[in-house]
């Protein structure tokens, strides 16, 4: 570190006053990181030594700091995600409901009613088509995203493209909205259009910002430190990694609670009001960028991994044959590496692109995206069914309070649950000799989504039990057409998911950071997201059967899923756990071709 906060060059030593930094190969990055952060991580120990064997079990393993750029990026993250869930939130309604008689013209129903706000009026299965359209295209749109951040722009320059698509989208929803636009029954082109495009933009945006938030960890390895008490500790790059993602789990979960906002905004004014503030919120979101761009560790792209990693396959695929592919192994491997094929005096018609080593990385990114495979499930029960149990509040006792409402509770557990598991729950687990090991912390977060759906099941059932109109709640109108259930009954369902979210999702942000090559990062993240696309994909075929009287079902069957789920994910992947392969560093891991070997074997 220079004087003054300055950075230095990794090439020359030279100071960068911009405070940017422009490497070109990968392995000096490695190299000269360590050195010039060491410094600031560092106050006892002035050698930044690595640690002995017997200190790696004796002492205690801290984060490192935090550097200022990694909050700023959070600023950034929160912004995004409170307009997302700002406007998204209140799909469902402006979708299903008609403009309430009696109301403002603009959404909002009348005061001191039951009645819910709408727009649109096109029903129950309509809503859950769009809604699960825009999810699907957010979730699949990021491999675009990625492709683009590897292969030509970066991450910084691709989060930059995605806000200036998302303030159009936002500004076309802003339109649909208008209220003169809504009456004369012309608000579904313009919405359509703008659930498109910030489905798009959402895609460029959300797999580059967590890899960029970890690439300012200020370590590359871990070093023994003294703190002021004399303690001798680890500072351990894997904890500060965990320490950002945990920190970038918190600030989407801070900005969707903004859905309070826009909630009660279509419920009082109309949704006019319920598009602009998010939009107005976002603008921080570019404010962010300026005061960050000068202070960031930018990483110049690399090359698409995925790219690469299609054409290995194909080799692959034809070198080793079909049979072989599906066993796996040593031989489907190699049957890719240049070098082998140079032995075997089989080579290509044109240069292969790739050289051993990234043969061996896609190997190890492979078999970490295994643990990614039931993550669909999951995904329907984390949020998965959110128009149907927005459909369910409606059918319940409100007074007042929009039925949309309730899933804010989502993000205010998620606020709560993340410091509990970190400063309560985990500590408590280790100093009780009970390792949380990333598969347990997985197999345990499935449990929590069955709970959830045994609650939604039995529920909807008792709404059914107390409405009017009985196994046909959803559009009823005889009496006051609600059950007599308060909605607040909801909140399990809400508050269950981040418990379960939080030891599933930020474990695999752990596994897409710590165990995938630098050139493949944002491609594994967007990997994880679309899991989630899947799961939206499940959710729009079975959506035209979402409706009276068989909203009991849905929770019955991603409740059964996800128990399936759990214990497949234990019994196919425990030994993960037990040969510690999961969330070692990747240069760690490259020493472990045995272990990864004998992981394939048994999965």
């Amino acid at each position: 570190m220079a004087p003054g906060g300055m950075l230095l060059d990794y090439e020359t030593g030279a100071v960068d006053r911009k405070g940017t930094i422009a490497p070109i190969e990968s392995e000096k990055i490695n190299h000269h990181r360590d050195k010039i952060f060491i410094a600031e991580v560092l106050s006892e120990d002035e050698e930044g030594r690595a640690p002995t064997e017997e200190e790696k079990t004796s002492l205690r393993r801290v984060s490192a700091k935090v550097p200022w750029a990694s909050y700023a990026i959070c600023v950034v993250e929160f912004a995004e995600r409170a307009s997302y869930y700002g406007v998204s939130g209140i799909f469902g309604n402006y979708i299903q409901r008609p403009l309430p008689e009696g109301g403002n013209g603009a959404g909002a129903p009348p005061r001191n009613t039951q009645e819910t706000a709408g727009a649109l009026g096109l029903g129950l299965t309509t809503a859950n088509a769009l809604t699960t359209l825009f999810s699907f295209l957010a979730c699949t749109t990021p491999i675009i995203g990625a492709m683009l951040a590897d292969l030509k722009w970066g991450r910084f320059k691709t989060i930059c493209v995605g806000t200036a698509i998302a303030l159009l989208a936002h500004s076309i929803l802003i339109i649909s909205a208008i209220p003169s636009v809504i009456q004369e029954g012309h608000a579904i082109v313009p919405f359509i259009i703008g659930l498109l495009v910030l489905a798009f933009s959402t895609g460029m945006i959300t797999p580059s910002v967590a890899p960029l938030i970890a690439d300012q960890t200020p370590i590359k390895s871990q070093t023994v430190r003294a703190l002021p008490s004399g303690e001798r500790v680890i500072v351990d790059p894997s904890r500060t990694i965990e320490n950002m993602l945990m920190m970038y789990y918190w600030a989407i979960n801070f900005g969707a609670l903004f859905q309070i906002a826009t909630s009660y905004s279509e419920k009082d004014v109309g949704y006019w009001l319920a598009y602009l503030t998010p939009t107005i919120l976002f603008l921080l979101v570019p404010l962010a960028l300026v005061w960050v761009y000068k202070r960031l560790v930018r990483y110049p792209p690399q090359g698409s991994g995925t790219v690469h990693a299609i054409k290995a396959f194909a080799v692959m695929f034809r070198r080793a044959g079909f049979l072989t592919a599906l066993k796996g192994g040593d031989k489907l491997w190699n049957s890719a590496k240049p070098s082998v094929i140079a032995a075997q005096g089989g080579g290509e018609i044109k240069p292969l692109a790739w050289d051993d080593e990234f043969i061996n990385d896609l190997r190890k990114t492979y078999n970490a995206c295994k643990v990614f495979a039931f993550f669909p499930v999951w995904y329907i029960a984390d949020g998965g069914l959110t128009t149907i149990q927005n459909s369910m509040a409606a059918s319940m006792t409100t007074n007042g309070a929009p039925n949309d409402l309730l899933s804010n509770f989502n993000p205010i557990s998620t606020i709560v649950t993340v410091p509990f598991y970190n400063y309560i729950l985990y500590p408590f687990l280790r100093r009780h000799g009970f390792n949380f090991t990333p598969i347990r912390r997985i197999v345990t977060g499935y449990c929590i989504g069955v709970l959830t759906m045994i609650i939604g099941a039995i529920l909807q059932w008792q709404v059914y039990r107390t409405s009017p109109c009985g196994y046909y709640a959803t559009s009823c109108d005889v009496g006051t057409g609600v059950s007599t259930i308060t909605v607040w009954t909801q909140v399990p369902l809400y508050w269950l998911p981040p418990m379960g979210g939080i030891m599933i999702n930020v474990t695999a942000y752990e596994i897409a950071y710590t165990r995938s090559p630098a050139r493949m990062k944002g491609i594994v993240m967007a990997i994880i997201l679309l899991m989630s696309a899947f799961s939206s994909a499940i959710v729009e075929i079975c959506s035209p059967a979402f409706k009276d009287p068989n909203l009991i079902w849905p929770f019955v069957g991603v409740g059964a899923a996800n128990l399936i789920a759990a214990f497949l994910n234990w019994y196919f992947f425990r030994h993960m756990d037990e040969e510690e392969v999961i969330l070692r560093r990747p240069e760690s891991v490259s020493r472990q071709s045995r272990n990864l070997e004998s992981v394939e074997n048994k999965t």
